[in-house]
Formats: C-alpha cells, structure tokens, sequence
C-alpha cells in the first residue's frame, strides 16, 4: 500500500509542536479553523470533511490517527506525526498512510498535506499559520 510522507524542521521545543498536533486550539491553528471534538485517546477528532480517531497520542513523541469518515480514499488510512529533536529543532515525520493505491486524489492530498506541514511551521514559529479556508490553493477552485 502507498504512502505519503513529508518532514519538516521546526525551530521549536516538542512540547509546543505536540501541543499543535493534540489539542483543538493547536489544530485550529494550522489545519483547518472547523476542528473540534476530542483528542484523547480513542476520541474522535471532527475537522469538518473528514473525521478521525484518536489511535495514539505520546506527549512530546508521537500523534496518531485513524480516518472513520471523509473522501472515500481515506476511509481507514492513518495520519502519523513523529517528533524528533535534534540539531536544535523538531522534526515532524508525517505519513498518510495505508492508502489501497496512489490516485490523482492522492497527489492532490499529497502537496495539500505539505502546505499544512509548513502552515504548522509557520504558526509555531511566526504565529502565522495557515488554516483552511485560509490555506494555500493548489488548483483552480481548491
């Protein structure tokens, strides 16, 4: 099964990207401004287009979820952000992962995922974050 996968460096402790990654306030930031819900373990997470549940959540390490509803394509994948310090910064190792076969959908997904990895840079470095509907556009009627 294909997989999408992007790292960014973050001139930021963990604990502030975990933070981004784990709470609404932190997601609202960054993704997508119609986030709510719950994100502790088990809970589900309502971004609006897609729902996911909460697989893990390791302070300062590790956020992992579970697609339950949303575009077809990603029923049952899962979205992955490792954190790794080091050389002064985090690192977020991202995976969309499980994906059943890479589609034009995919690629889309793929430069969309990057666009919010760096609006998670963005925000947590220069509080300038870019969430949808404020995000980058990466077609006509995006």
């Amino acid at each position: 099964m294909p997989d999408i996968l992007h790292r960014v460096g973050i001139n930021v402790k963990p604990k502030k990207v975990f933070k981004a990654l784990s709470t609404i306030e932190g997601l609202r930031h960054w993704w997508t401004l119609e986030t709510n819900g719950d994100t502790v373990k088990g809970a589900i997470i309502n971004f609006g287009f897609c729902e996911m549940k909460v697989v893990t959540s390791n302070i300062n390490k590790l956020v992992k979820w579970k697609c339950v509803r949303g575009p077809e394509d990603w029923i049952g994948t899962e979205v992955s952000f490792q954190l790794k310090y080091q050389d002064n910064q985090t690192f977020v190792l991202f995976k969309h992962a499980n994906w059943k076969k890479p589609t034009d959908f995919m690629h889309h997904c793929s430069t969309k995922w990057a666009t919010f990895l760096l609006s998670l840079r963005d925000w947590l470095e220069r509080n300038e974050g870019r969430p949808s509907p404020y995000d980058i556009k990466i077609h006509v009627d995006d």
